[in-house]
């Protein structure tokens, strides 16, 4: 029933590309293949949609907008299979449609794009900075909703931004603020983070795992990663606050005992990820940040030598 209802719709899309070849121009023969192309890749015929939108794309006659349709369809299929070849090769020649001159619309809708395909590859950097830009003009629903863009993009910043840049460009941000219903787990994981209220931060930090990381297909291969940065992230905001601290006082912060403290920042500070000497018989955390001003004086002196170095063989070249 489905194949003959397919075959049916299949039939009519030919008739519809053979009356505009016969009664119109180009532009409707375009757009008439292009509707062919996208019920290909409706029916889940990725090859053949592949095919239909490529052999558009090479017409003389396709116009500038149709051509970038062309290659966000390809796109939208290319995330669909999760191919990262065909992602990253459409990306690329969006960028070259684009600046030959995309309008304002198909701009906003590459930066939706590339914003999603950084967080699956854990540029979460990249992905922030694409969130911010085009969160006030998002208007690409074919790739999903504004609540679940929202989700991805928030969570994203909430690795790489500041604690100050959360709080002003998303949690204050008119577009998030009109969909966090949808996603509570996400608000409360960045609210608590605020306002410094661990013990409700590690329950949303949960919450956002099970909700969210776990049945997103963008971002379920990072969860482990997602969790262990804003543990660490965590940690290292509270410690910032102390020269030292008591085991027990942390554990109560965060809401866990002090066994799952004692464990955590072991591991973390002999990954060298947070600055700080944990006192086991003394039941208290030392916090040991670097110095940054010796660092940079280390670094300017060697960058120093470096230059005098290639001063000198340059001169003795010349005089040579």
């Amino acid at each position: 029933e489905l194949e003959a209802g397919s075959t049916a719709q299949l039939a009519e899309l030919d008739k519809n590309y053979a009356e505009a070849k016969e009664e119109h121009g180009d532009l409707e023969q375009n757009e008439s293949s292009i509707h062919r192309a996208v019920f290909f890749a409706q029916i889940g015929a990725e090859d053949r949609a592949h095919a239909a939108y490529e052999e558009v794309l090479q017409r003389p006659t396709t116009t500038l907008n149709q051509k970038l349709d062309i290659v966000f369809g390809k796109l939208r299929l290319g995330l669909f299979a999760y191919n990262p070849q065909i992602i990253q090769k459409e990306i690329e020649r969006a960028h070259e449609l684009v600046n030959k001159g995309g309008d304002w619309d198909r701009r906003n809708r590459l930066k939706a794009i590339e914003c999603i395909w950084h967080c699956s590859q854990r540029q979460f950097k990249e992905a922030s900075d694409l969130f911010i830009e085009c969160l006030s003009t998002f208007a690409s629903p074919e790739l999903m909703s504004m609540a679940e863009f929202v989700c991805h993009g928030a969570l994203a910043c909430a690795v790489v931004m500041t604690r100050a840049d959360i709080k002003k460009k998303v949690l204050d941000a008119p577009e998030v603020v009109e969909v966090m219903g949808a996603i509570p787990a996400v608000e409360r994981m960045l609210r608590s983070l605020y306002e410094c209220n661990y013990a409700s931060f590690f329950v949303a930090l949960a919450d956002v795992e099970t909700q969210h990381l776990r049945v997103s297909r963008y971002l379920f291969a990072h969860r482990r990663y997602f969790t262990r940065e804003m543990r660490i992230r965590a940690y290292a905001q509270l410690l910032e606050s102390y020269l030292s601290l008591t085991l027990k006082s942390m554990a109560e912060s965060f809401g866990v005992s002090q066994e799952f403290i004692d464990s955590e920042l072991s591991r973390f500070v002999a990954a060298g990820r947070l600055h700080c000497v944990i006192d086991k018989v003394g039941g208290i955390v030392v916090t040991n940040r670097p110095d940054t001003k010796n660092a940079q004086y280390q670094r300017t002196v060697k960058q120093g030598d470096l230059l005098l170095n290639r001063i000198q063989k340059l001169a003795g070249i010349v005089s040579m």
